[in-house]
């Protein structure tokens, strides 16, 4: 992929937010509409059976308040993945959702963890830290932004509620780190316009030689450059032998 590819918008930029956020929608309505009970499903730590959650969980949830608090970041965060970092969005998809998950089995509490907070958590601090270690203006701005409407999930890492992931929540943080450390020399960069190339020459470009040496422009280049070009007359004598 050219530089030429970054930023720029395409129809995966939404299609593919949208479809992971409808289909979390519709794994949620099966289990209510069936009776279904998907919460067995997801990360139950330190046990074989419990490992299923870790690719499981990010589309179960308890209830239609976890999932509508869920759906609204998932949707912009992934979107601003998929623009800002087309490259790596899918890798950062699907390991964070395995790293993260296997972090929270590792460190979490006997009970079940659902919801794709800890998907979130893993967007959230990989799209902040990458904007910093870039040191590109768009993706600092981004950053600030991210930190700007998310910055408050930072409280929710800590063990302060009950009934609350907490571990799930702060295993996507570090993941979303590691992530950002790992790649980044990945550094997205905008379009550049072809004067702003390194091997940019002013004399070779068809725009510049309409002007001449005054800025005047040239109407008729074909016309001048006929007209500046010495004119020769040949004369053929014959051969008389």
């Amino acid at each position: 992929m050219n530089d030429q590819d970054h930023f720029k918008f395409s129809t995966g930029v939404i299609a593919y937010p949208i479809f992971f956020v409808l289909t979390i929608w519709l794994v949620f309505w099966v289990e209510v509409r069936f009776g279904f009970n998907f919460s067995k499903l997801g990360i139950y730590p330190q046990t074989l059976k419990g490992l299923r959650g870790v690719l499981l969980s990010p589309f179960i949830h308890g209830s239609v308040q976890h999932l509508y608090h869920n759906t609204i970041p998932l949707f912009v965060l992934s979107m601003a993945l998929f623009y800002f970092y087309r490259r790596i969005a899918w890798k950062v998809l699907f390991f964070g959702i395995l790293i993260s998950g296997f972090l929270t089995w590792y460190i979490g509490r006997p009970s079940y963890h659902i919801g794709a907070s800890g998907l979130i958590y893993v967007l959230v601090s990989f799209i902040f830290f990458k904007g910093v270690f870039a040191k590109h203006y768009r993706l600092i701005a981004l950053s600030l932004l991210v930190i700007f409407m998310y910055g408050s999930m930072i409280w929710y890492v800590l063990p302060l509620e009950e009934g609350i992931s907490w571990e799930g929540h702060l295993s996507g943080l570090v993941t979303g780190l590691l992530f950002a450390l790992t790649f980044r020399k990945v550094i997205e960069k905008p379009e550049r316009y072809v004067w702003e190339q390194t091997d940019y020459n002013e004399a070779e470009d068809p725009f510049l030689k309409h002007f001449d040496e005054n800025g005047n422009f040239i109407e008729n280049l074909n016309q001048e450059v006929e007209e500046e070009q010495p004119i020769v007359n040949y004369t053929f004598k014959e051969n008389k032998k």
